[in-house]
Order: structure tokens, then sequence, then C-alpha cells
């Protein structure tokens, strides 16, 4: 008998693309969720952070929220971790614990988090908790689920809240020894085995995982790397939230994925699959999963056009997309162009005008404006144009991205 696990992350409730708002979006992609764990009966739920898209979020994300949770728990009756992640406040998140508990909600806010006991309930119950980490039995399976749970804090806090002494310790080398220390005193082959986290992770040696747009960074040059070989061989799966890009990085028989975020929230993502993670487990035995595909939502297009009319006829050909537009020509837009495109579409985010300007010192030689870069790229041709076309080196790009953080 195997456990069913459903893993997803990233919700960003509340979050907003430029002034659009995404709430309906994200009503109907979480009723889809709900259906799917009906579905494949899944026997538990796991949320790996970035619950909201603010520390305060508007009233109808938390309202979307607690009633998404409580249809997935089916009314106390299947467990729901769900942990903070960077988007979100862990004091907020902790808040409604007593209540959430009663509905079989848990959830965890900060790394030191210590998750109290349930009320009676006949379908699961809490059997053991220390700080980072539960331990589930429900009714139906014959082995008990151990969960080792990690929310996000930054270095600081991470060290902190889990009393590190000496604050020069690389913080890989913090979550390893944290994180084997609770698998070696509970995590023995007649359960199943889990990490849930939200962090940057990468496999040493491999890719480094690009960031989503918009989206806070964690990593900042390379102190803060903390690599997939640092999770416990105990450990069969670990659910991971932060990048929007579902993705794989462990090794095959223990999984390290990302499910990625269920709806595209930059253009950077555009045309991007979004998922939800089924996972199947039995105590000491390899943990397999399927990526679940998830329907709803508008898609994010970037498109770029020559011509105003061309644009309008492409706009009234796809009224369901969200669309980030470029539009190149000889001479800066017109309000009735502008007015013409608007009335024509209304998922229109951004309009980019790219004008071809002609350079007298160069024998009117064309050169182009480039605005659909992002804000590292700009920065890049600012610097090499106050600096005679020297490139900024790594050092002042990480200072950068860190400063727009």
């Amino acid at each position: 008998m195997k456990v069913k696990i459903l893993h997803t992350a990233d919700w960003h409730l509340g979050k907003r693309l430029d002034n659009f708002s995404r709430i309906e979006e994200q009503k109907e992609v979480l009723d889809e969720i709900c259906g799917i764990a009906d579905e494949q009966r899944a026997d538990i739920i796991l949320i790996a952070g970035d619950l909201f898209d603010a520390f305060n979020p508007p009233i109808e994300a938390e309202d979307l929220f607690y009633k998404t949770l409580r249809r997935l728990t089916r009314n106390g009756q299947r467990p729901v971790l769900a942990i903070a992640g960077n988007h979100d406040s862990p004091e907020r998140i902790d808040a409604p614990d007593p209540l959430a508990r009663a509905c079989g909600i848990l959830l965890v806010g900060l790394p030191n988090t210590v998750v109290q006991p349930l009320e009676d309930n006949d379908a699961f119950t809490l059997i053991h908790a220390v700080e980072g980490f539960i331990e589930l039995k429900l009714a139906h399976l014959p082995f008990p689920i151990r969960i080792i749970h990690t929310p996000y804090a930054n270095e600081v806090r991470l060290k902190k809240a889990l009393n590190v002494a000496d604050k020069t310790t690389a913080l890989n080398e913090v979550l390893e020894s944290n994180w084997q220390g609770l698998a070696t005193e509970y995590c023995d082959t007649k359960g199943v085995n889990l990490l849930i986290s939200h962090l940057y992770m990468m496999k040493k040696g491999g890719e480094e995982l690009e960031e989503p747009d918009g989206e806070k960074p964690l990593k900042i040059g390379n102190a803060d790397l903390i690599y997939s070989d640092s999770i416990p061989k105990e450990i069969q799966y670990t659910a991971l939230g932060h990048l929007h890009r579902a993705h794989q990085l462990g090794e095959v028989d223990r999984p390290v994925v990302y499910a990625g975020s269920p709806l595209c929230y930059s253009f950077s993502e555009a045309g991007q699959e979004k998922y939800i993670m089924m996972v199947e487990v039995a105590p000491n035995e390899t943990a397999t999963y399927q990526k679940i595909a998830l329907t709803k939502g508008r898609p994010l297009t970037r498109k770029k056009f020559f011509s105003v009319d061309e644009t309008v006829d492409w706009l009234q050909q796809n009224p369901n997309h969200l669309v980030e537009l470029t539009l190149v020509s000889d001479t800066f837009l017109k309000a009735d162009d502008i007015k013409r495109i608007n009335q024509a579409h209304d998922g229109i985010i951004t309009i980019i005008p790219v004008v071809n300007l002609q350079d007298q010192a160069e024998g009117n030689k064309s050169i182009q404006v480039n605005l659909e870069q992002d804000i590292q790229g700009l920065f890049a041709d600012y610097f090499k144009q106050k600096n005679n076309g020297q490139e900024p080196n790594s050092e002042l790009l990480d200072l950068f991205n860190e400063i727009i953080n």
C-alpha cells in the first residue's frame, strides 16, 4: 500500500500582473486543484510556500486561501500542510493555527515552529511533533508519514531559529546538519519520509536555475547556495517551492522537485505548462510521481508587431490572452493608435514602443532602442554607456540585484 501525496506551491494569491487582477483565474485554478485531489484520491496535500503574494494580502486572497484549504481537507478528513515562503508573513501564517488545526490544516510559518496537537479526528492523528518535524498517522494506512518542514527564512533568521552558534557557518551546512539530525532520530524505514521547504536549491555541479521575473530573488551570489546532496538519504521525496517552472533536480530514486506555480505570473513564464505533482510512495521504496497539467488561467503572450493594423487584427483573434505588446515603428505612437489598440482587447498589460532612431553622427545608421529586456539588462546597457563600453562585473551585478530586492 502506498500513500498518495499532492504537491503544489507558489500560489501567490492576490498577485497582480501590473495592474491586472488575477484573482478570478486563481479561483478557477485552485478549484481545478481541488478537483484533481479528489479525483486522484490524494491522502495528503503539501503546499510548499508563497501562499500569498504579499505580507498583507487583500481580504479576497485570504478568503480564497482558507476556503480552498478547507475544501482540500474534505472538512477535516484529509491533512493539508502549508508552509510560508519568502512572500509570506510567517507570523500571519502561524496566527490562525488553532482554528486551522481544527479543520485538519497544518500551517508552518517559522523554521522552529512546533505544530501543536490536533483535536480528536477519526481520519488522521498527529503522533509526534518537534521543531521542524511532524509525524502523522492516517487511519487507512498501516504506516506513519514523517515530514521535515523548513519554511523560508533569510539566513540570519534561519540560523537564529535553528540555534546556530557560529554565524559564519555556510547556510548549506546549517540546513544539512539540521535535516540530518531530524532524519537520524525520526525517519527509519518503517514509515514514509518526506521533506518540504521553500528555498533556492540546485544540484551540485548542475545548472543554475533561473528565478522568475518579479520574484524576490533568494540567490544573491554564491554564499547562500543550497545543494540537493544536503538532503538526508532517509528522505524519499522532497517537495520544494520558489521556482515557478516545474523541475526535478534530485536523483531518480530520491526525487527533489519544484512543483512550479499554478499560473504564469510573469511574461518570462509565457508559454510554460503548469502542473501539480502527484506522488506515490511506500516505506523503504522509491517514490514515483507524475505531473498533472493544469488548464485554467489566461495564457501570457509576448508579441512583436510592425504596424497598428497587424496588432489590432491579432488582438481581436486572441481575446483570451494576457499580452505584452512590442510595436516597432519609425515614429512615436500617436494617441489615436494607442486608443485603437486598447479598444481591441481587454488583456493588454504593457505596450512597449520601439522607435528606430536616426543617429546623425553615425551617418544616418539606424539604431534600435531595446526596451524589451529586464531591469538587469537595462542596467548593464546604462553602465556600458557611462563607462565607454565596459561591462559590469559579476560582483557589481550581484550588488545591483541585492539593491533592487
